[in-house]
Parts: C-alpha cells; sequence; structure tokens
C-alpha cells in the first residue's frame, strides 16, 4: 500500500504521523465503570477532547474521567450542537474532525471520550464518518447505559432465543410500535420530552407491567420508575432517561 495512498485517505503525512487517536466511551457515569483499557490510555494522553451539551457547560463525560487524567494533559471541550441546522452540525463535525487529525499529525496522543460506548448513539460515530478507518485510530469500547440499567433494577434484557432491539424515541410511531410487537426486549432510548407518547404506545400493547424507566443511570442522582402506568402526564424528565422494555420480565418481580 503507498504512502501517497495513505496520506491522502488519512490527510496527515506518514513522515510527521507518530501520533494516536483513541476514542473512548467512558460508560454510562460513575467513574469506576469505565473500563482499564480506557482508564489506562486517559492517563496518558498529550490532549483530550471532550463534547458539551451546552456552551459553557461542564462536559459529563470530562467529569467522568478526571480522576484518571494526567496533570500534563491538555483538555478541550466543544460544544456539539444538538438542535441546531444539519448545516451548522456538520460545521462544528468537520473542525472537529480536522483538530482531531492536526492533533495526530504532530506526533501528539489525543483521545475523544463520549458517554456510554463510542459507536452507539454516540457523537462520536459523526467525527468517525470524516476520519475514516485508519492505522492510528483505535476505539475503546464503554459500558452502554441500558446494560447499566438492567445492572441496577435487576431486569434481564435478552436470553437464549429471545430478540432485543434498541431504537430511539425519536422514530416514527409506527417503527417504535413494530420494534415492540417484534421482539422480546426493547430499549427505548431519548425518552426525554416523549414519555407520555410512548406510556400511551406501551399501554395500548398492554406492555406497562414490563416496562421500566431510569434516568442518570449509576450517577447521584438515578432514579427508577417501576410503575410507568402511575406516573403523573407531563412528569419532567432528566435528559438521560431510558426505558427498558421485556416481555418476560414482570417489573413487580
Amino acid at each position: 500500500m503507498s504512502g501517497t495512498w495513505l496520506e491522502e485517505q488519512a490527510g496527515i503525512k506518514l513522515d510527521e504521523q507518530a501520533g494516536r487517536l483513541y476514542g473512548i466511551g467512558v460508560g454510562p457515569g460513575a467513574g469506576d465503570l469505565i473500563t482499564v483499557r480506557g482508564a489506562r490510555i486517559i492517563s496518558d494522553l498529550d490532549v483530550l477532547y471532550a463534547p458539551a451539551g451546552k456552551k459553557g457547560a461542564e462536559s459529563l463525560a470530562l467529569t467522568i474521567v478526571e480522576e484518571y487524567l494526567s496533570p500534563n494533559t491538555e483538555i478541550r471541550t466543544y460544544h456539539f450542537l444538538m438542535n441546531a441546522e444539519p448545516e451548522a452540525k456538520a460545521a462544528v463535525w468537520d473542525e472537529v474532525a480536522q483538530a482531531l487529525k492536526d492533533e495526530v499529525a504532530k506526533g501528539h496522543k489525543v483521545g475523544f471520550i463520549t458517554l456510554g460506548d463510542a459507536m452507539l448513539f454516540s457523537t462520536w460515530v459523526s467525527l468517525l464518518e470524516r476520519i475514516g478507518r485508519q492505522p492510528w485510530l483505535e476505539i475503546v469500547p464503554g459500558v452502554t447505559s441500558f446494560a447499566a440499567i438492567a445492572a441496577s433494577s435487576m431486569m434481564p434484557l435478552a436470553m437464549e432465543a429471545q430478540s432485543m432491539a434498541v431504537i430511539s424515541c425519536t422514530a416514527s410511531e409506527d417503527e417504535l410500535e413494530q420494534a415492540l410487537r417484534n421482539h422480546d426486549c426493547v430499549v427505548l432510548m431519548k425518552v426525554y420530552g416523549r414519555l407520555d407518547r410512548i406510556r400511551s404506545l406501551l399501554n395500548k400493547l398492554n406492555l406497562l407491567d414490563y416496562a421500566l424507566m431510569m434516568a442518570d443511570a449509576t450517577l447521584p442522582t438515578e432514579q427508577c420508575w417501576r410503575r410507568l402506568d402511575k406516573l403523573e402526564d407531563g412528569l419532567r424528565l432528566p435528559y438521560f432517561s431510558t426505558i427498558l422494555v421485556n416481555k418476560n420480565w414482570n417489573t413487580s418481580r
């Protein structure tokens, strides 16, 4: 494989490239749920990029890894636009992806951290689309929020021949209903602002007794609701709220 081809694909001169880039899932919230590999890599970084949900706001992902950081690591926090036009979002992703590649070109060990797992409902995937599969890139998996919720609530996800689906509540009503009808277990992500609609659908399918909801899993502010039919309409939820549905596991257990 020619050096020229690699240079064109990566946008980096090979004779300058001695750096590494790590996309790291830091888990659902508790600092001790990050993987050993993730913590080790973070402790040895030259530069760390951390996402923030609001401009000027603290990065939750960064608070998770603070205890593992070296005092010599340079921290850069980026505000990723969640409710902007596609062009505005793309501009930020383009900027950060290029900045990460520039750091690698300088020979730096650079990391980008993200909540949960880096390859599931993550800003990192938008950066990966722009960076591509590179020899200097490593992606470190993390504990997903729904794995943590299942463990904390003692509600299994799937066994043996059972099927499981993970779907965002931003999907259409038909798509959500099909997932709930066709699978034994369904993880409903991004419930925030959509609880009444989801609860109505679960009631229609007689699944309220098999569903629970958790917010801020593994954080000090963690909350769990096992009786979704008893919640008041219009309940204001924390942003990180997820519903688990398992048709083979009544939540009253």
